[in-house]
């Protein structure tokens, strides 16, 4: 069922149960603006907005759909994978939170093999560990660096810090585009890599200090664990941004990527919170 019979129906649903949109709101924790849209057909919803609606109604979607497979937009699969615009009784919004600290703590692990890695290139111009070895550690550490701001974009989500979902989603980017130099670089020796590296540094340097001003911006809602994460974070930065002292941030980010870790687990634990207290009213 596409839109505007679904919103249709969904207010004719509404209305058999009795139920004004406000009251909806309360029963679904969705916004009175998201559901007036969606009745008027002004928006097609995700999917789980629409299951979570209709859970609020005791209705199903299958009994809606007539056999049909409701699609969304590729747009809005995009922003559910990311995790934007979410909130706390989203499906299955804990478990992808887990997946992100556990996502963390493999970072943190191939961080210092990574480091090692680099290192042993950057002085000796060879590869410890060789070519296929590199390539994997390089593709593991995207794929968990990728799972990991994910749920950072996620908390900013259900915090409401824009600034820490849009800078996660920048460095999201950065680090594929780093990755794949560094890959590249080892099958093409026309790259300057000094000046890229450089670059790079400079780079990471200034999205570090916007990522830990967007960390300390959580201290109401997550306390002293996201001060002190974004306070690394622009220790960091501010090293990176030096590029001499470069190898110093990747020192202090230590710290910062295991208080991390801890805010994404503190942001389960409030989720959790939230949905049994929503589930009791």
């Amino acid at each position: 069922m596409k839109q505007p019979e679904l919103g249709k129906k969904i207010s004719e649903l509404r209305k058999a149960k009795g139920l004004t949109q406000e009251e909806l709101v309360e029963k679904c924790n969705i916004s009175v603006r998201t559901i007036q849209r969606i009745e008027t057909g002004d928006v097609t919803p995700r999917v789980y907005t629409i299951k979570t609606i209709l859970a609020a109604l005791d209705h199903d979607l299958d009994a809606i759909s007539d056999g049909a497979e409701l699609t969304e937009p590729l747009s809005n699969r995009l922003k559910d994978f990311m995790m934007i615009d979410i909130d706390r009784n989203r499906p299955g919004l804990v478990n992808q939170l887990n997946i992100a600290w556990v996502a963390g703590i493999v970072y943190f692990v191939l961080g210092f093999l990574e480091a090692a890695a680099e290192y042993y290139r950057f002085t000796t111009d060879e590869l410890i560990f060789g070519s296929s070895v590199y390539v994997i550690i390089k593709f593991v550490t995207l794929i968990s660096v990728v799972l990991f701001l994910r749920g950072l974009i996620a908390v900013g989500s259900i915090f409401g810090n824009y600034l820490l979902k849009i800078i996660s989603m920048i460095l999201i980017g950065a680090v594929a585009l780093a990755i794949a130099y560094d890959i590249m670089s080892i099958f093409y020796d026309s790259f300057e890599r000094q000046a890229v590296l450089t670059g790079i540094s400079l780079a990471f340097g200034g999205m570090g200090v916007i990522f830990g001003i967007a960390l300390r911006r959580l201290d109401r809602s997550l306390g002293r664990t996201a001060e002190l994460a974004g306070l690394f974070e622009i220790m960091a930065a501010c090293f990176f941004i030096t590029v001499f002292f470069a190898f110093m941030g990747f020192i202090v980010q230590i710290p910062a990527i295991l208080l991390e870790i801890i805010l994404i687990y503190k942001t389960v634990e409030t989720v959790k919170a939230k949905q049994i207290v929503s589930s009791l009213a």
